[in-house]
């Protein structure tokens, strides 16, 4: 009778936490989205990497093309919007441009900023009028910081923090860090496999 009572009292087993979705951004594959360019190069690093950089604009905008033909060659860019249709699009409606290049990002970086935050202030306001610029956009991916981490082994990584916000309600869906290949020197293979695992997150190659 004991080991029955004792049976009977013993907790019941914590439910398994969901599974992590493998590819977490599938669902774009079938919305007009809106991709801003990657907004910031985190200054410093321990490996030295960013010091190798001249121009940290020029390579930022060569991952945001690194980005860019990876999504074409998995047939992801047809309903997508870049840059220059942001750019387009501020050029046609003067009185409501945004520069792409210089949102008013920088908070997005803090890790208080998770899934349901709603975003306030300059960016909300430049979110609201570059989706209502776009035919149906209403997703907007935001390429926040891309920086270099060293890992245990010594090797290196670029990581690319990315946060997708919802361009009307303001809210934060999705927030994560995509991260490169690892290597011993920076070059910019990095940049060619930072882009390939971003797709990831939406379709299989």
């Amino acid at each position: 009778m004991l080991v029955s009572l004792a049976a009977c009292s013993r907790p019941a087993p914590e439910p398994a936490a969901p599974p992590v979705p493998a590819r977490p951004l599938a669902a774009l594959m079938s919305q007009q989205v809106v991709i801003a360019p990657t907004q910031a190069l985190r200054e410093t690093d321990a490996l030295g990497w960013t010091a190798q950089i001249p121009r940290s604009r020029a390579l930022l905008r060569a991952l945001d093309d690194s980005i860019r033909a990876e999504l074409a060659a998995r047939g992801i860019d047809k309903q997508w919007v870049f840059a220059d249709a942001l750019e387009r699009a501020a050029q046609l409606n003067p009185s409501y441009a945004v520069d792409p290049y210089a949102l008013d990002a920088r908070g997005l970086a803090s890790p208080s900023v998770v899934p349901g935050t709603t975003v306030a202030g300059a960016l909300a306001t430049q979110l609201r009028t570059i989706v209502a610029l776009q035919e149906s956009a209403r997703a907007v991916v935001i390429p926040v910081e891309l920086r270099f981490d060293r890992l245990p082994s010594g090797e290196g990584e670029a990581v690319l923090h990315v946060v997708l916000v919802d361009g009307r309600t303001r809210d934060v869906r999705w927030v994560g860090d995509v991260r490169s290949t690892p290597s011993s020197t920076f070059s910019r293979a990095l940049l060619t496999s930072l882009a390939a695992h971003f797709a990831d997150l939406i379709t299989a190659p």
